[in-house]
């Protein structure tokens, strides 16, 4: 048992020095920018001010948020959160 355990030990501090590949760079990140848009609260809910939203808060993606769901606690600099009431007024704007 102990003989198998060292070649194991062995084993794999061989293969620590074993040539690894390099790292692809990662892309990099888009940043989301709410203070951008601030002028859209009080605007209606629409595809038109979704996509107005995205342009100008350089994100990469909206998730609207209504009174009531349940959203992730993730954080994502190139999401764009927009908050809106029950009749679908946007009511704030935060990026995360």
């Amino acid at each position: 048992m102990i003989r198998a355990l060292a070649l194991l030990a062995l084993a794999g501090a061989a293969a620590g020095c074993a040539p690894q590949k390099k790292a692809e760079p990662l892309p990099a990140m888009v940043e989301c920018d709410a203070n951008r848009i601030q002028d859209l609260k009080g605007k209606q809910r629409s595809p038109a001010i979704e996509a107005d939203a995205l342009a100008r808060s350089g994100a990469k993606r909206v998730r609207w948020v209504e009174p009531g769901s349940a959203v992730t606690m993730d954080f994502r600099v190139d999401r764009l959160n927009l908050h809106v009431d029950a009749s679908g007024t946007i009511t704030d704007a935060r990026c995360g």
